[in-house]
């Protein structure tokens, strides 16, 4: 099958070696949005209306910091807080309707606290990443349908995630015709399952090794289990602090 723009990166995921080719695509798909951000795009009028409005939330934001563009970020939060500045000051205005004495109170934040619950919930980044995520993933069952190369690479993953497998269970109904749907089923929970109990293995010979008696035995493949395992049931990466 011919390489069209949008299947490269979902071919590149799964012939990285991964634990999880979608969380693979993921933070791909992350790291472009934050390079977007935080490149010349914050300057542009249209990008800044946005992120005054919704801002970043407590994942992205201090990705966004490591970017070292301390200025360009500066300016976003500021026009932002002046924004939130602005919508709080008219709500703080509002009046708070006191309970009744025979109807319960059910909170008396209102408007107030219906913004910051917004403000909360609301991102530019995840925004963002939201559509070209979901595309990226429907692509990996168009593939998987169309493509004889593509379904031999998907059965010799190391499978994905228990978020990200949940998720490619539940599109494919929808998504792949009844010719492979029961095919690609089948082969999904075979390497789900296969590469989830060869992570848990490595696991539980990692949690050994502490163990005097293995202490002059091989570490075999167990090493970075626990970040694998991590990422196999919380599908997120750790990094390593350096030494």
């Amino acid at each position: 099958m011919a390489e069209k723009l949008y299947t490269i990166p979902v071919n590149d995921a799964f012939d990285a070696d991964c634990e999880c080719p979608v969380c693979e695509m993921y933070q791909n798909i992350q790291e472009n949005a934050i390079d977007f951000v935080m490149g010349t795009s914050y300057m542009e009028d249209d990008i800044r209306m946005e992120t005054d409005k919704i801002g970043f939330c407590d994942k992205h934001i201090p990705l966004l910091y490591k970017r070292q563009n301390r200025l360009g970020l500066a300016l976003m939060m500021l026009t932002h807080m002046n924004k939130t500045i602005k919508e709080m000051e008219g709500k703080m205005n509002q009046k708070i309707q006191a309970p009744s004495l025979f109807k319960k109170s059910k909170g008396g934040g209102g408007a107030v606290k219906e913004y910051a619950d917004f403000l909360d919930n609301s991102c530019y980044v995840c925004t963002r990443m939201e559509n070209m995520f979901k595309r990226y993933v429907i692509t990996t069952l168009y593939l998987y349908e169309r493509d004889d190369a593509f379904r031999t690479k998907f059965a010799a993953s190391k499978g994905f995630c228990t978020r990200h497998y949940a998720m490619l269970y539940d599109l494919a109904p929808t998504e792949l015709s009844s010719k492979h749907l029961s095919e690609f089923i089948e082969t999904l929970n075979k390497v789900y399952m296969e590469n989830f109990k060869r992570v848990r293995d490595d696991l539980e010979w990692f949690t050994d090794k502490f163990d005097y008696r293995n202490a002059d035995a091989p570490w075999k493949n167990s090493r970075d289990a626990l970040i694998r395992a991590i990422q196999k049931t919380n599908g997120v990466f750790v990094e390593e602090k350096k030494k």
